[in-house]
């Protein structure tokens, strides 16, 4: 649920009481028509304060935390625990992994942690909030979630499938299986790992403790997954052709 008007105003006012909307909208790259919708609307995006909180120099999670939609999100800062790190790793990562840690024979380096292996990229990945929805999931997590919040499976589902939640339903989720609330917000890509409090190097870490059997069962589990959405992704376009074909 994005943030109501009046309690944005009211935060604006607080951290920035001498600026004009002018200034914030300059400052922060937002454009002047989009707040100003917004504010009518009476709902402001989080990504709308997110980007105005880096630009002042703030915290994005502290001022996130001061909406009551999003109450304790900094309060009792909770780490992200390894299965979380590792979702948050893109696939091609893992498969640089792997060969790193191959004999030279097949193009490694023998070990768990060449300095030549390339650094990770950035979170978020293509795949990153379906993977850390399944790093946390223990077989129930969606069916509380969705009675949590009255969102209905089907259509979580499809959010997931899509790659995207909403940044209260990524707080929900966190709620619903017992963990700190940053996983889903750089999942999601609202927040950075730095911005979430992540430990420098928290990922690189997580993936050096993974045994060569697990890291290895990962990237197969990642390939077959990436495997079912590129045939997803041909059969439509198959289609597609075959209904422009038909049209003539």
């Amino acid at each position: 649920m994005p943030l109501p008007a009046k309690a944005f105003q009211l935060w604006l006012h607080g951290v920035a009481p001498t600026a004009s909307t002018a200034d914030i909208c300059r400052i922060s790259g937002i454009k002047r028509t989009t707040l100003a919708q917004q504010l009518v609307r009476g709902k402001v995006a989080e990504t709308t304060l997110v980007s105005i909180s880096r630009a002042l120099k703030r915290s994005p999670l502290d001022d996130l935390g001061s909406f009551d939609s999003f109450k304790g999100l900094a309060e009792q800062p909770q780490p992200p625990t390894a299965a979380e790190l590792v979702s948050q790793i893109a696939t091609m990562d893992l498969l640089r992994a792997v060969i790193s840690r191959s004999s030279p024979a097949y193009g490694g380096f023998g070990d768990s942690g060449s300095t030549l292996t390339p650094p990770l990229s950035a979170a978020p990945h293509a795949t990153s909030v379906r993977n850390w929805v399944d790093a946390i999931d223990d077989g129930e997590l969606r069916h509380r979630v969705s009675a949590a919040t009255g969102v209905a499976p089907q259509n979580y589902s499809a959010q997931l499938t899509a790659n995207r939640l909403s940044p209260e339903l990524a707080v929900a989720t966190s709620r619903a299986a017992g963990v700190g609330f940053t996983g889903g917000l750089v999942a999601t890509g609202l927040l950075t790992e730095q911005e979430a409090g992540w430990a420098p190097e928290a990922r690189q870490a997580a993936l050096d403790a993974l045994s060569d059997g697990e890291l290895t069962a990962l990237a197969g589990e990642r390939l077959q997954s990436l495997g079912r959405t590129l045939r997803r992704q041909e059969q439509e376009h198959e289609q597609t052709k075959k209904i422009w074909e038909n049209l003539g």
